[in-house]
């Protein structure tokens, strides 16, 4: 797998796991596992973002709320500017919650519609000690509206009075009112209308040049992820099996997965327009995974005896540029 060995990254995950266990059989027997999320490994570096990419169920999603420790791995380690926060309880890592923020997917259903948007803003404020007087609290929460582009008297208002993406940017200005790192953006555009997303996304974007954000940017829409990303990782039935520099994600993707991806994006340049790849069959469940390579039963060069026994490590095939693959090179 991809080392994550300490340096200059922000984050850096190594060997995550999550796994759920289901209901037990008769006398509490005969329970299976469910692995939604496998040795997963990557790294961030400040001011950097990785594109977390995938079919829907995949995994991404539980991945981005283990690394918070919204949810508590079943194995592996997260360093965060250095320190592994597997390993805190909760309170201890209490201080770190407000470098680590998360902006959620469902604008409505992110944000209480029975409070005002100053009391969703100013809680986080209150919680970590960042305001001494409610005249500090309304001037911060001003400038933060103002920076996600609403107007400063739309705290006193509630989010049913709010467009879609009016209340993405009210999830994006209370993940930002604590001044965090790092952001998850969990499928934060994909709700919204086409035209609305790209202004969240240049958002987002204009965001982390003026503050230095690292984001982990989760999505299923593959052109939007290229657009955002630094680097780029594709995830399938809980493990990357590839992670390359996004310059690299057109035209020199390995892994057939990834190849598939790329060639379902629509492309408006007749000249850039290319063979569709279309795949067989449904993802498997990650309760009863394949045997071998995960994908080799929806693979169109599955070599069988290799790709359907041996599951493939993630290897590296130039800087930067890993990939799960027995017939990558």
């Amino acid at each position: 797998r991809v080392s994550a060995a300490a340096g200059s990254e922000l984050l850096a995950v190594d060997g995550l796991s999550m796994h759920f266990a289901l209901g037990r059989g008769w006398l509490g027997k005969g329970g299976k596992t469910l692995r939604a999320v496998d040795d997963v490994s990557f790294t961030i570096k400040p001011g950097e973002t990785l594109g977390l990419v995938g079919e829907s169920g995949c995994g991404k999603s539980t991945l981005g709320r283990s690394v918070l420790r919204l949810l508590d791995p079943t194995a592996g380690s997260i360093r965060f500017e250095g320190t592994d926060i597997t390993r805190l309880s909760q309170r201890e890592l209490r201080p770190l919650r407000r470098r680590m923020q998360i902006v959620f997917q469902d604008p409505y259903g992110s944000l209480n519609p029975r409070i005002s948007v100053r009391s969703t803003l100013a809680e986080a404020l209150r919680v970590h000690g960042l305001v001494k007087s409610a005249g500090e609290e309304a001037d911060r929460l001003a400038a933060l509206l103002t920076r996600v582009g609403l107007r400063p008297e739309a705290m006193h208002r509630y989010p049913h009075e709010f467009s879609g993406g009016q209340r993405q940017r009210i999830g994006i200005a209370r993940a930002l009112a604590v001044e965090p790192r790092f952001i998850v953006a969990d499928e934060a555009v994909s709700a919204l209308d086409v035209s609305i997303q790209a202004q969240i996304v240049n958002l987002l974007m204009d965001l982390q040049d003026d503050l230095g954000l690292s984001y982990l940017f989760i999505a299923h829409d593959l052109k939007v992820v290229e657009h955002v990303s630094h680097h780029v990782a594709v995830m399938y039935l809980g493990r990357i099996v590839e992670q390359l520099p996004k310059e690299k994600l057109e035209h020199d993707a390995r892994h057939p997965y990834t190849q598939a991806l790329r060639s379902a994006v629509p492309e408006l340049d007749p000249h850039k327009r290319r063979l569709r790849i279309l795949l067989h069959g449904d993802v498997p469940s990650p309760v009863d995974p394949p045997s071998g390579c995960a994908f080799h039963p929806r693979c169109p060069i599955m070599q069988r005896g290799l790709c359907d026994v041996t599951r493939p490590s993630l290897r590296e095939l130039a800087p930067g540029h890993h990939v799960a693959c027995h017939l990558a090179g």
